[in-house]
């Protein structure tokens, strides 16, 4: 078998991994061509291909995640500086019990966490991988890999208001789902009499001035917002389409009852003035 041939057979097992990571199946999917590329550059002999994959795949998302919301403590070391030394990885097939889906609940919770926790919590906690193939996809240290981890597991069982998550929960779960081409889900996440209204000056941008009724909503959205990034607009979550760093058009999510009641679509400036990015979290920003 070549390594075109290992590679299509650890594909799904890697888009999985980083799906849990990312939270985003299509950035998943990137992320898995870019392990790919890294691949077919290589002349190295690997033994360990599946392993090998992990590693660079974990690491990968470890830079999407950065690149998110850079957060000053991430690049601490719990055990002290890193000494460069990444240990083997071991071989994954053994390890490893695949989820099938990304629960909502624990993506919401992962996004409580720094990239290098939340890569440490769902390598280790969410698929059993060893401590050395987290610390190999990390670049330090198996002690420190376990400490952040520990790290990480403690902060995941803090509980979050129980009214804010319901909110994040939806607002983040239906971006989900329109992203990924999920009708089933959208339909689930909206009300009977969703609706959705644009002000003028998004409907001057291209949106619908109105959509009423949850299928023609979700049918709207379904596998559209590819750009739209969590935001968060007076205390509210939402998400807002961005071009070239900027905030173009808002979503403005209502929330009632667990489902989605109604998205403005709102361009007005000084409505946009008091948007700003969020990491995708129940607490809102940091």
């Amino acid at each position: 078998m070549d390594r075109t041939e290992q590679f299509e057979a650890e594909r799904s097992r890697l888009v999985t991994v980083a799906t849990r990571v990312l939270g985003d199946p299509g950035e998943a999917e990137d992320v898995v061509q870019q392990a790919w590329l890294r691949l077919h550059r290589t002349d190295a002999e690997i033994e360990n291909l599946a392993g090998w994959l992990t590693t660079v795949t974990g690491r990968l998302c470890l830079d999407r995640l950065r690149s998110r919301t850079p957060l000053p403590h991430d690049g601490l070391d719990p055990d002290g500086p890193v000494d460069g030394r990444a240990a083997p990885p071991t071989d994954p097939a053994d390890e490893v019990a695949l989820a099938d889906t990304v629960g909502v609940a624990l993506h919401v919770v992962l996004e409580r966490l720094s990239p290098r926790e939340r890569v440490a919590f769902v390598l280790h906690d969410s698929f059993g991988f060893p401590f050395e193939t987290v610390a190999a996809t990390l670049g330090t240290t198996t002690v420190a890999a376990r400490k952040l981890a520990s790290r990480a597991r403690a902060k995941v069982a803090q509980p979050a208001p129980e009214d804010a998550l319901a909110g994040w929960e939806v607002v983040d779960a239906f971006m989900s789902a329109a992203r990924g081409g999920d009708l089933t889900r959208l339909l689930a996440l909206l009300a009977p009499d969703a609706l959705v209204v644009g002000d003028d000056a998004a409907v001057g941008l291209g949106t619908p001035a109105r959509i009423t009724g949850r299928r023609e909503v979700a049918s709207f959205f379904d596998g559209a917002a590819r750009a739209a990034l969590p935001v968060v607009v007076d205390g509210r979550p939402g998400a807002a389409w961005y071009d070239r760093g900027v905030a173009r058009v808002l979503f403005d999510f209502t929330v009632d009852g667990g489902l989605v009641r109604r998205i403005d679509f709102r361009a007005d400036p000084t409505v946009l003035a008091r948007t700003s990015r969020r990491p995708t979290t129940p607490r809102g920003p940091r």
